[in-house]
């Protein structure tokens, strides 16, 4: 009996060093159908797809569990061209084009049509050259395909995103044999009339019997455009339904949904100030992919404020901008006093500490020693632990050394001492020394981002309650930018969720798992 299926991942479980990132999971799509696949960041759908275009990564890594199987028939895709033989493809959330090349050149890239001239008929086939009527003619035959009336000997360098985005398309639609395409986050760089006409795209292409993969947070696109959707959570499938049995609401329910994990014992102490320490007015920053679109935001003296949403909306966006890591604009004030947004490193001066996501680019000296790491932004930002000599300053060495051990006894960091290279720590080791460089600054203002990326459950506990007590001991105003929204929710007395770069909600810890959902899919 022939399936109904032409796309059936069975039972598909992976594990990278011990974690297992999916389990069990089964993804079904039938030819014709739009079938989203939604979930929080984390939930497992990259690695799905991964092992659906055999990428390398997964090889690598010892394999995936389970079985893919294509109109009913089991088949190994160990290798991205496999799956492009097999009739899959992929329109990218980040374009995979070649600005230097027309239109026509990157629909046909790796796949020129060549003719014969006199010389390869004599020597060698490899002299033919290429037919270049007969290309534009196939680019042509796609453009119309997807109803884009642009001149297909144009340069790609040239066009708005929202046409590029539709190359991309044509591309895959111009590949003999496609039956199945993926489409991840396709209207994430799209304006709205832009994401309009692509999705419309999208319902034509389903109309001509392929069938459509449809990654995407924005739920009101699912419940427009979808057929049936797929919800993953934590790695494992909670749902599949036809979008015409559920809700939009039932969905972002689903995907935040999860049992209660108790990262921290204690909780929050009640907020009393009304005092503002630090204000955001129409704040703009430009850092590739994580764009923020002016932010207005208040927050509070010995407030723990979270800052959470999807990856790529914006929320990493807001601290580097703040510490003059990228580029900024709009109005920001510390305590009253506005920030010179154009001089790097007016935040620190101003009481700001960071935590950087990035541990290894931004926050750590890894050929360096723990202490040295401790204690250099505070030489060089307050001068602390120099001797003053007027004339001559130099290195108080058992001051820092003094500091260093206090932070290691506090933090619980594991090492052999202060004078241990950094780079010889575990992650979540390093981590921690990120923190206590934070620390030595004495801020006014704590801002923390992905605070727990990459380290192991001890570890986040530890950070997480000594994060608390700053905050609860100190009064500490600390700022947490965070993926995990369990985390956020764990420890912050407020919650703004960016989406598109803007602020979608100010929520409260407890507030419905729905409404949480809602707000990080921009409803």
């Amino acid at each position: 009996m022939k399936t109904q299926f032409l796309l059936n991942m069975k039972d598909i479980s992976k594990e990278y060093f011990g974690n297992r990132v999916l389990k069990n999971v089964t993804l079904q799509v039938k030819p014709g159908e739009i079938h989203a696949l939604v979930g929080e960041n984390g939930a497992g759908k990259s690695t799905l797809m991964n092992i659906l275009f055999g990428m390398p990564v997964i090889g690598g890594t010892g394999g995936f569990e389970g079985e893919v199987e294509i109109n009913g028939e089991p088949v190994t895709i160990d290798a991205p061209h496999k799956a492009i033989d097999f009739g899959i493809g992929m329109v990218h959330q980040e374009f995979m084009l070649i600005p230097g090349f027309t239109v026509t050149e990157n629909i046909k890239v790796g796949r020129e049509t060549s003719r014969p001239s006199l010389l390869s008929q004599i020597l060698s086939k490899e002299l033919e050259t290429l037919d270049l009527e007969q290309m534009a003619a196939d680019a042509r035959k796609a453009l119309n395909e997807i109803g884009l009336n642009i001149e297909e000997y144009v340069l790609v360098a040239g066009l708005p995103v929202g046409y590029k985005q539709f190359v991309e398309i044509a591309r895959e639609i111009d590949k003999t044999g496609i039956k199945l395409l993926v489409f991840d986050e396709p209207t994430a760089v799209l304006t709205e009339s832009e994401a309009e006409r692509l999705l419309k795209i999208m319902k034509l292409i389903a109309q001509k019997d392929i069938a459509i993969i449809f990654i995407t947070h924005r739920l009101g696109e699912v419940m427009r455009y979808a057929d049936s959707v797929s919800v993953l959570r934590d790695g494992e499938l909670i749902m599949r339904t036809a979008v015409k049995d559920t809700s939009m609401v039932k969905i972002a329910e689903l995907m935040i949904g999860r049992k209660a994990q108790k990262y921290v014992d204690s909780v929050p102490g009640r907020l009393e100030s009304e005092e503002i320490a630090l204000s955001l007015q129409d704040f703009h920053v430009d850092m590739p992919g994580e764009m923020v679109r002016g932010i207005d935001l208040d927050i509070r003296q010995g407030e723990i404020f979270g800052i959470g949403g999807l990856s790529g909306q914006g929320k990493l966006g807001i601290a580097n901008g703040i510490m003059g890591l990228y580029s900024s604009q709009g109005k920001v004030t510390v305590f009253g006093r506005e920030l010179d947004l154009g001089k790097l490193g007016a935040a620190l001066a101003n009481g700001i500490a960071f935590v950087s996501e990035d541990r290894r680019g931004v926050g750590l000296l890894l050929d360096q020693s723990i202490e040295h790491n401790l204690v250099f932004s505070a030489i060089h930002i307050q001068e602390e632990f120099l001797i003053n000599l007027k004339l001559l300053k130099l290195y108080h060495r058992s001051k820092a050394r003094k500091h260093a051990q206090k932070m290691i006894k506090l933090l619980d960091i594991r090492c052999t001492g202060p004078a241990q290279k950094l780079g010889s720590l575990s992650g979540g080791n390093q981590q921690k020394v990120c923190l206590a460089r934070a620390l030595t600054l004495n801020p006014k203002i704590l801002i923390v981002s992905e605070p727990t990326r990459g380290i192991d459950i001890g570890a986040k506990k530890l950070v997480l309650e000594y994060l608390l007590n700053l905050n609860s001991q100190q009064g500490m105003t600390i700022i947490i930018i965070s993926s995990e929204l369990v985390e956020l929710r764990s420890l912050c007395h407020r919650i703004a969720i960016i989406a598109d770069g803007k602020v979608a909600r100010i929520m409260e810890p407890d507030a419905p798992d729905a409404e949480f959902g809602l707000a990080m899919s921009g409803n």
